[in-house]
């Protein structure tokens, strides 16, 4: 007791510290304060030396967490379903298929067996095209920095990666995203190219041309732009440029023949037989590229000022990347039209413009003027593919199980499957031993091909009529049980939306498939589904052909 009262006198009251005990504590909390200040000032000066990747940095994480959140809200499509089809074949089929027979896009189809191969699915599929989607922002950004600065290309990289064209084609598991991605590296390797020469520089840019072409046929029209570019605007280069053009030619022989394959099969170009509507076109394109009425015309506006005020040589890219691709489909007739999503390399260009122009408002009212067009472009975006915000209806995703989980149940490895319907590749998910094989819908003469190249006999014929696809002038989450005529000739089983039908016995041979699958196709006529205005005609020129007569022309009125 005593030797704690003694220790308890001798300790300063509280508050009254030595006055050495003191200063030494204030002495550390002055460190502790500059320390922090200068912890502060450095990462101030970090932040300023970097603002660009952060800005870029910034875009793309909410641009990718949009992308892999709603990455399944929108229903599964055919033309998804297709690579993903063809994808099931060894790699030297696949080849042949491609290059020989469909043409079109062989490093998408690359990717499509890789994903099939690896068991990934439809949502692989998807992965990927957001993966190259958000790859596309930092090249997109690179590439407009280069031409007028990083401030512009910031706000351009925003415009781009808010736009209809850029959230749809990121989930959409097609090569949109990738043909994006690969022709702005091919832009931003030609530039680095013309500025630094060399056996290196032209050599990058040689392979991601490639990567372009090998992507989609309109890669060309990239290489012709970027070729018209050397030739207006940098001829001090012109003599490298040649012999890198020529490389890219020779080397680009399988893909200037696939395209060939494609074109021989729809007449690749543009309007139904006729000309086409430029304005009306552009108008379309400049909408998904930004935002539709009301607010188009005031984007316009901003991109027309935004484009006076861009140097010189981007002014001439932007020119060459626009004006000759759109020469060539005014000069060309096809029996279909271009969509948006063919001039999706043209996407970081109208942005920039956008951009340039919001950035002449000055610092205090380009953030505002940018944030309301982010808004009324995800607003554009929503009205235009609700699906993508509000997902598929559960009673649809319900049908669409017990369909595929019914197809893969009663589905003989013989049986013919007419169109790479989404029910098929579910169903092909839960068997193994599903056809490999399912005749496209929209070509007589290569729908023929395919249904003769199959083992005879024949299986049973497979079909499916959706009441809620887009393409239908009414879409309903309900469809009647209807059965084609004969109906003792066939089985029919409603799911929600989906009618499945199929034969009760064995086709046999290529003519009595086509008669019952004419007879499958007029029940989609009689119940108004849009796609039965191209199963029919199809189905009808390839039993013209098949009896000699060649399938130029259809026997229905309906598409004449």
């Amino acid at each position: 007791m005593i030797v704690r009262r003694l220790a308890a006198a001798r300790r300063p009251p509280f508050g009254h510290l030595p006055q050495g005990t003191l200063s030494a504590t204030m002495g550390e909390t002055a460190q502790a304060e500059r320390l922090r200040s200068r912890e502060l000032a450095a990462a101030r000066a970090w932040a300023q030396a970097h603002w660009f990747g952060l800005g870029i940095a910034a875009i793309a994480l909410p641009a990718a967490a949009f992308l892999v959140h709603q990455l399944l809200a929108w229903p599964p499509h055919e033309d998804e379903a297709l690579p993903l089809f063809l994808g099931r074949h060894p790699l030297g089929d696949l080849f042949q298929v491609v290059l020989e027979e469909r043409g079109g896009a062989p490093l998408h189809f690359l990717l499509a067996w890789a994903v099939a191969h690896l068991g990934l699915g439809l949502e692989g599929l998807r992965l990927l095209s957001a993966a190259f989607a958000v790859g596309s922002l930092p090249v997109v950004a690179l590439l407009l920095a280069r031409l007028a600065g990083p401030a512009r290309a910031l706000l351009a990289t925003a415009v781009v990666a808010t736009s209809w064209t850029f959230l749809f084609h990121g989930i959409y598991g097609r090569m949109y995203s990738l043909f994006l991605f690969t022709s702005a590296l091919s832009f931003l390797a030609l530039l680095h190219a013309v500025d630094r020469g060399g056996r290196r520089a032209w050599g990058l840019w040689a392979a991601a041309i490639l990567a372009t072409v090998a992507t989609h046929p309109y890669g060309a029209l990239v290489l012709a732009a970027q070729g018209t570019y050397v030739l207006v605007a940098r001829r001090e280069r012109l003599r490298a440029a040649m012999r890198a053009f020529g490389v890219v030619a020779v080397l680009g022989i399988p893909f200037w023949l696939t395209d060939l394959v494609l074109a021989g099969r729809f007449d690749a170009g543009v309007g139904a037989g006729g000309r086409l509507d430029l304005a009306d076109y552009l108008w379309q394109v400049a909408g998904d590229f930004t935002a539709g009425f009301p607010v188009l015309p005031a984007v316009l506006v901003a991109a027309a000022a935004g484009a006076a005020a861009l140097p010189r040589d981007a002014r001439a890219l932007a020119a060459c990347a626009a004006v000759v691709p759109l020469a060539a489909l005014v000069l060309t007739r096809s029996s279909g039209s271009p969509e948006t999503r063919h001039l999706i390399f043209l996407l970081p260009f109208v942005a920039l413009a956008v951009g340039a122009g919001l950035a002449r408002l000055g610092r205090t009212w380009a953030p505002a003027a940018l944030a309301a067009l982010v808004v009324a472009q995800v607003a554009w975006t929503w009205d235009r593919t609700p699906e993508l915000f509000e997902w598929e209806p559960d009673a649809r995703q319900e049908a669409r199980a017990e369909a595929a989980a019914h197809i893969a149940a009663v589905t003989d490895h013989d049986d013919v499957l007419l169109g790479y319907d989404p029910l098929f590749l579910q169903a092909w998910e839960l068997d193994d031993d599903f056809p490999l094989v399912a005749l496209p819908r929209a070509d007589a003469d290569l729908a023929l091909h395919s249904l003769l190249a199959l083992e005879r006999p024949l299986g049973h014929g497979v079909w499916v009529l959706d009441a809620s696809k887009t393409t239908n002038a009414v879409r309903s989450l309900e469809i009647p049980l209807t059965s084609p005529r004969p109906a003792a000739a066939f089985e029919t089983r409603v799911f929600g939306p989906f009618l499945v039908i199929r034969t009760r016995h064995p086709v046999v041979t290529p003519k009595r498939y086509l008669e019952r699958a004419g007879q499958a196709m007029l029940v989609g006529k009689r119940l108004y589904l849009g796609d039965a205005d191209i199963n029919l005609p199809t189905i009808e020129r390839a039993a013209r052909a098949l009896r000699g007569y060649g399938a130029a022309r259809s026997l229905s009125t309906s598409s004449r």
